[in-house]
């Protein structure tokens, strides 16, 4: 084998019990050199199942060559390919609204533990990383991309990343490997062509190993990414305490341990915590943060992210996404208590035991509700959610029994929830928060 077969099979060596790989293939330079390399691999190396995907978005005319060209190429090497037509969304960013088109249909053909094989390379790392300093990233977006990464049911995987792109055209020529070019490339409107294009060759000639250099200081941001995910994973800990609310299903943390860090000790840990559900503002919008955080007691403060919204409730933080950020619709009469009700934007409602007799109807709070109690008579419902310390922003979304006018029972709150009769109970399955989950 030559050199650089030997050095992707290093890389790949642990995924050799994968149930397939797949390369992503646009026909570019890099997928195809990526293909053949594999191709040639499996000649006198056990390979899991290797195939392609090319995906079509149509976006220029020159592009509908493109899966003719692939088809020729997996041809040539025996690799079965699987062409994806997809529809990009018109939107501020082309860029980003293809890349997103892309990914889904990856997504979308890769099964469980199936690996997705990219051809990005090291000038690429480069670039990615001296585009996102320009930005003013902090340290994760500074580490660039990842070798690997979760992609639906199965892995990305970066099997190039320390191959420069000189090296892979040097293979492409010695094969004699024919690839396409994207006009688009060339188009320094873009700022990412125009960091490839204009300023990383200016930057080689008085920096003849500059790709390499900013290449390896996106490992160290990695490195030094990986420590600050073991601090934040450490201080959200102490954070982690349950709730007397657990059922509620929520991401939740307690304030106070968050309040005894550091101001940037807080932020890297809410960053960690909150990346898996929302964009993040950059550093100097966290203003949100420090107004929610010190918030007076007894206020209900509020800080609103891209895919949802920290609320604070009883020196404790709540994660709210997808129903919980709508008030409910009004349920309808529960004419058969026998079975389960769905609440529209509000879970599942269950009633166990013997019914009480009547009409049943399920209804939300407006204000002024009693309920009667055993031995305590008839009580004002704000003072009792007082008592138990509901969340403030559960209790216009805890389900009610009535009977006609009388409040018979409030879900989920022990002694409230009509066990207090002993015959029947009202139990709550409230709405997830996963639409808010990235």
């Amino acid at each position: 084998m030559i050199a650089l077969e030997n050095r992707l099979l290093e890389t790949l060596r642990p995924w050799l019990a994968a149930p397939a790989w797949r390369v992503a293939l646009s026909g570019g330079l890099d997928s195809s050199v990526l293909l053949h390399l594999l191709a040639r691999l499996r000649v006198h190396q056990a390979l899991p199942p290797l195939s392609a995907i090319h995906v079509h978005h149509g976006l220029q005319a020159v592009a509908d060559t493109w899966p003719q060209h692939c088809q020729q190429l997996c041809d040539g090497l025996d690799v079965p390919l699987r062409i994806e037509y997809v529809q990009v969304d018109a939107g501020a960013s082309l860029e980003r609204a293809a890349r997103e088109a892309r990914y889904g249909a990856f997504e979308r053909c890769l099964g469980a533990g199936e690996l997705l094989l990219t051809g990005q390379h090291r000038d690429d790392q480069a670039e990615t990383l001296l585009f996102r300093l320009l930005r003013g990233a902090g340290v994760r977006g500074l580490a660039a991309m990842p070798v690997q990464r979760a992609l639906g049911h199965g892995l990305l995987l970066r099997p190039l990343l320390a191959v420069s792109r000189s090296e892979l055209e040097a293979y492409a020529l010695q094969h004699a490997l024919s690839w396409v070019e994207d006009p688009s490339n060339i188009d320094t409107r873009f700022a990412r062509n125009f960091l490839r294009t204009e300023v990383l060759p200016l930057l080689a000639r008085h920096w003849p190993q500059a790709g390499q250099n900013l290449a390896r200081s996106a490992e160290h941001m990695r490195e030094a990414q990986g420590l600050l995910d073991e601090l934040a994973e450490l201080d959200l800990a102490a954070a982690a305490c349950p709730s007397e609310y657990a059922w509620l299903g929520l991401p939740s943390l307690a304030l106070e341990p968050l309040r005894q860090l550091s101001a940037a000790r807080q932020r890297n840990a809410l960053r960690h915590w909150l990346a898996p559900r929302t964009a993040l503002p950059d550093s100097e919008h966290w203003q949100g943060w420090q107004d929610l955080r010190d918030a007076a007691i007894g206020s209900a403060p509020v800080w609103r992210l891209a895919a949802g919204e920290l609320r604070r409730a009883d020196e404790r933080l709540w994660w709210l996404a997808g129903d919980w950020l709508r008030m409910p619709s009004s349920p309808a009469a529960w004419s058969e208590p026998a079975q389960s009700l769905q609440l529209p934007g509000n879970g599942r409602l269950h009633l166990r035991g013997e019914y009480p007799v009547g009409a049943l109807q399920v209804r939300y709070r407006v204000g002024g509700e009693v309920l009667a109690l055993p031995g305590r008579g008839h009580r004002d419902l704000k003072r009792l959610l007082n008592e138990r310390g509901v969340p403030a922003f559960v209790r216009g979304r805890l389900p009610l029994l009535y009977r006609g006018e009388e409040l018979l029972g409030v879900a989920n709150l022990p002694g409230l929830d009509g066990s207090q009769w002993g015959e029947w109970q009202l139990s709550w399955q409230p709405p997830t928060s996963e639409q808010g989950l990235s």
